[in-house]
């Protein structure tokens, strides 16, 4: 792979000089795409100390494959489609259940279990095993969704593609992502959280913890929580306006099971809901 990702790099150094028709540059970029595909390799990570790891060079790969790929059309039954990335297949042989309406972009890796009602997931993308991605719920470019995570009804998890060491959204294990919510811009999502229905959640919203007022960060939900949609006031010179803040509820033990009567009980009090 450090060959591969030494090709990748000087590619990038010379995408400018680069011909569509270059075979031998073509088949570095397809390799490391097939990699991102099979799930042996990924765009990010987090380290033993916390902290995310991107691997720059399988996102300058991705855009070296959008810029060396020619558009084509991609037909299915009755459906036509024109495009420069081909769809993702395999499924069944994959363990992987996509039901019709679904579709996912070559380069993204849905592991064992996976399912996917009518829905999408963008290249470079990750979702981890027995994760359910629900009716219109869409997983961004080069996204990180761990295991056993419900994306619910109208879910938008951002992509980010550019530049190059710009920080995916990341979602952990066990984590309930209530409807219509929207985590993007690099948003980090702990193991465990439950994340209350409508929650806007991008690298600039605080999150504040309901019991102490204290800011626990910006754009990062700690593990084992549940957390809702909430404003905090400011002051203008037009008036006072309610500001978008994701408000930490209550704390969950780690591996805590979400029982849904408890849950929708701890939800309704605080006006929200999955």
């Amino acid at each position: 792979m450090a060959d591969l990702r030494a090709r990748i790099e000087d590619l990038w150094e010379h995408r400018a000089e680069l011909a569509a028709d270059d075979v031998e540059a073509n088949q570095a970029v397809f390799e490391a795409i097939a990699l991102l595909d099979r799930g042996e390799a990924r765009v990010a990570e987090i380290d033993g100390g916390g902290r995310v790891v991107v691997h720059e060079w399988l996102k300058k790969a991705i855009l070296l494959y959008f810029k060396q790929s020619a558009m084509a059309t991609i037909e299915l039954g009755p459906f036509e489609y024109a495009d420069k990335i081909p769809l993702k297949s395999g499924f069944e042989a994959a363990g992987v259940r996509v039901v019709p309406g679904a579709s996912a972009r070559f380069g993204a890796f849905l592991d064992r279990g996976v399912v996917l009602m009518p829905s999408y997931v963008n290249i470079g993308a990750r979702v981890g095993t027995n994760t359910m991605v629900d009716t219109w719920a869409t997983v961004g470019s080069c996204a990180q969704i761990g295991a056993n995570v419900h994306l619910s009804g109208g879910v938008g998890i951002g992509g980010v593609l550019e530049p190059p060491n710009a920080v995916p959204v990341i979602v952990g294990d066990d984590c309930l992502i209530g409807s219509r919510c929207i985590v993007a811009e690099g948003a980090r999502v702990g193991d465990g959280v439950v994340l209350g229905a409508g929650c806007i959640l991008t690298g600039s919203i605080p999150v504040i913890d309901a019991e102490t007022g204290e800011e626990l960060g910006r754009g990062v939900v700690p593990p084992w929580c549940v957390a809702v949609a909430a404003t905090r006031p400011r002051s203008f010179p037009g008036g006072e306006f309610g500001l978008p803040c994701v408000l930490v509820v209550k704390r969950l033990e780690p591996g805590e099971r979400h029982d849904k009567a408890a849950l929708n009980e701890v939800l309704r009090t605080h006006g929200a809901a999955t």
